[in-house]
């Protein structure tokens, strides 16, 4: 399970899901990669469930790149505890995923095993993503 070494600060405020994928939204290591179309919260669990899934499926053949990272700290308060008494405790980590964003690529084999790798990755993620390769992919800022 993904989670950083150490933080400047241990709860941080939840923030807003806006706007487009500026950097990262480039298939840059691999050949083909999984791209979002949605913005999303992506926990630590679900990036490993998606990365367990494309390397059973490629059976160590290829290289698998997981181009997020959660570094943001996602706090819950106790069951049944009163209003009040200040924030929670961190419970689990969580990637900020924007539209466009590639999230994982993949390298050394075919397309149509990385495209089905891509889309048993698909299933396991909270958000709509599409299959890209290097040469044709969408960027968020066209010129």
């Amino acid at each position: 399970m993904l989670l950083p070494k150490r933080v400047k600060y241990r709860r941080v405020q939840r923030g807003r899901l806006k706007g487009k994928a500026t950097r990262g939204n480039t298939v840059s290591y691999g050949d083909y990669g999984l791209q979002a179309l949605q913005p999303a919260w992506i926990t630590s669990n679900q990036i490993e469930a998606a990365r367990i899934a494309m390397t059973r499926y490629i059976k160590r053949g290829g290289q698998v790149w997981i181009k997020i990272f959660p570094d943001k700290p996602v706090t819950e308060k106790p069951a049944e505890t009163r209003m009040g008494s200040g924030k929670g405790s961190p419970e689990y980590w969580v990637a900020v995923v924007k539209p466009g964003r590639v999230m994982f690529e993949i390298a050394g084999v075919s397309e149509d095993i990385a495209r089905e790798a891509m889309r048993l990755a698909m299933h396991k993620l909270p958000v709509k993503c599409k299959f890209v390769k290097k040469e044709t992919q969408e960027t968020g800022g066209e010129q």
